[in-house]
């Protein structure tokens, strides 16, 4: 079963973080200064529910690893912990403010972060 909460979260987490990283290199910079912004919102109000299952999908993933694991106790896994609300936080007043761009960074940033711990984890 290990495989599978491994396959499903290395998935959500694909998703997540490429997501914000196509959305950054791709999408904004292709549609920047054009004057109907509608398309980059629709876009990234889609992407954004995705990204809600996707964050949901690691928490029960992630949550079922470490108790497979037992990295209950780990300091990575705390610091790893206390970054997925930092980054929950962060999606959800993003979605309230989509204007202030400077949460997509600090999410792409912290996101980033994260993997490399959850890859320290793994090994």
């Amino acid at each position: 079963m290990h495989d599978v909460y491994l396959y499903l979260h290395l998935l959500a987490m694909a998703y997540f973080v490429g997501g914000q990283l196509f959305l950054a290199a791709a999408v904004v910079p292709a549609l920047r200064g054009a004057e109907d912004r509608e398309p980059v919102r629709a876009i990234a109000r889609r992407f954004g529910q995705g990204s809600l299952v996707a964050l949901a999908v690691l928490v029960v993933t992630g949550s079922a690893m470490a108790s497979d694991d037992d990295l209950w106790g780990s300091s990575t896994l705390h610091v790893k912990l206390a970054l997925v609300l930092l980054v929950i936080a962060l999606v959800l007043v993003h979605a309230r403010r989509p204007q202030q761009h400077a949460y997509e960074g600090a999410i792409f940033v912290v996101s980033l972060v994260i993997v490399a711990l959850g890859l320290s984890l793994a090994t």
